[in-house]
């Protein structure tokens, strides 16, 4: 094994739909990826009960998966994400699974994959009952496995710009600068047609699609006593 592959650091990201990636933290992929960060990304599921279906509509219950399917990967090869795992579940049921089993899983894939950073929800403030369950299985596999590596909760927006209004402080928070990779970001919503065509925003110029982006993305910790790192930087 090369002095290079030892150095390889590892990202791995646990989501529940196709786009949670690219709408939330594309940013930061597109980041990490371009400084030879290897990605690894789970979809949770393909988004088939997604009630966008293009516009005008072209999609329908039976075409929406594999059309979801083929934006991620497109969206992907975008944002530089080297490997992508589905796991199958049924969409707006994940909180269903079995959980066990579902903890078991990732578990497996984190002993694999060694990452240095893993990434998901936050089992409370995730928003949606899928992002919710993905994100608590995913930090409960974490936590069998936490040798090594930090946990991070993907945030929305520019939330936690004021992580006091949330009960938390600055050093719980991680703000990564994403300015010179919202390029990247922009081609990753655009690959998600069927999900952005009714923003009429992204389809307009780049100068002015790109003027809607932030220039951070935030984290939160998953564990706010693991000693301090860096401010703006996930490794």
């Amino acid at each position: 094994m090369s002095h290079e592959q030892v150095l390889k650091r590892k990202l791995l990201a646990v989501f529940a739909h196709p786009d949670d990636e690219s709408f939330i933290c594309g940013g930061t992929l597109a980041k990490y990826a371009a400084e030879g960060v290897e990605i690894t990304l789970v979809s949770a599921t393909k988004g088939d009960m997604g009630r966008r279906m293009g516009n005008p509509p072209y999609l329908n219950r039976e075409t929406m998966a594999a059309a979801r399917e083929q934006e991620l990967r497109e969206a992907c090869d975008c944002l530089g994400i080297g490997r992508l795992i589905f796991f199958g579940l049924r969409d707006k049921t994940v909180e269903f699974e079995d959980e066990a089993s579902l903890i078991e899983r990732i578990e497996a894939l984190i002993r694999e994959v060694k990452p240095d950073v893993v990434l998901t929800f936050h089992e409370r403030y995730g928003g949606h009952p899928d992002h919710c369950a993905i994100g608590k299985a995913t930090t409960a596999a974490f936590r069998r496995t936490a040798d090594n590596g930090a946990l991070y909760f993907i945030t929305f927006g520019d939330a936690l710009e004021h992580p006091e209004h949330y009960g938390h402080t600055k050093n719980d928070v991680i703000r990564v600068d994403v300015k010179a990779h919202n390029a990247a970001k922009l081609a990753a919503f655009r690959a998600h047609r069927c999900q952005t065509e009714i923003d009429e925003w992204v389809w307009q110029s780049d100068k002015a699609a790109l003027s809607r982006f932030g220039k951070y993305e935030y984290f939160l910790k998953g564990d706010v006593n693991s000693p301090q790192r860096a401010s703006d930087d996930l490794f």
